[in-house]
């Protein structure tokens, strides 16, 4: 009985994630989502995401290989091979739960939690973060994400740091989405990346998202940053 207690509030919340019509947000592309909110059982994805901040130098650049899943309604799974140039630096998973949709379906908000193994350091981060999405109107919409990075109960340097991606996005037409995304990180890093980007969908399954912007890294100068991300649906 006690069990019972425990997970009906749960199954009832699994449940009503996908009840509810949910808006039609874009995902960020930098910090992107494991699914877009109230995503339907069975959806799958697979995307790789590549960035540099000197472009003519392949060994600096970051890329990093996902597949997403969402096993079900309103629930994902993802996970993640970031890359340093050609070593992989980390194994990274992510999970996303839905929580509802409000103010007619243009309004929700859900959870995310990403577990990451540093190969170099040994260390594994937990980072928590809460979403919350809205769409203005046919073609302005933002999704929002805050949260704590590194997180450890009993506190320490750089940990619990406060982790914030902010994205507004405009739809220009048909298959194009224009956007501009903030990253603010403290913790060991305490950067900050603005985003402009470009999505254009180039087929029903595939979607190329390209941006140029600038990034500020802890004690060290601004510097302009470039990023490309491949997803395919199937």
């Amino acid at each position: 009985m006690r069990l019972l207690r425990a997970t009906l509030p749960l199954a009832l919340l699994a449940g009503t994630a996908h009840a509810e019509t949910y808006p039609d947000i874009p995902e960020p592309m930098i910090f992107d989502m494991v699914r877009p909110l109230g995503a339907k059982r069975g959806e799958l994805e697979a995307n790789v995401l590549a960035q540099t901040g000197s472009p003519f130098r392949a060994s600096e650049t970051e890329w990093a290989p996902e597949v997403e899943y969402a096993y079900a309604n309103g629930h994902a799974v993802e996970l993640e091979l970031p890359f340093d140039g050609r070593r992989v630096a980390a194994y990274k998973l992510g999970l996303q739960s839905s929580l509802g949709a409000s103010a007619d379906g243009r309004s929700a908000h859900g959870l995310q939690y990403l577990g990451v193994y540093h190969r170099e350091s040994g260390r594994y981060t937990n980072t928590l973060l809460y979403l919350a999405g809205h769409r203005m109107n046919e073609r302005w919409s933002t999704m929002n994400m805050i949260g704590l990075d590194d997180i450890q109960p009993g506190g320490g340097e750089d940990s619990n740091a406060l982790l914030l991606n902010h994205a507004l996005f405009y739809d220009a037409k048909p298959g194009t989405v224009l956007g501009a995304e903030l990253n603010v990180a403290g913790g060991a890093e305490r950067s900050v990346k603005l985003s402009p980007q470009v999505h254009q969908q180039v087929s029903p399954s595939a979607n190329l998202q390209f941006s140029i912007g600038v990034e500020k890294l802890r004690e060290q100068r601004a510097r302009p940053t470039a990023g490309l991300r491949v997803v395919r649906e199937f």
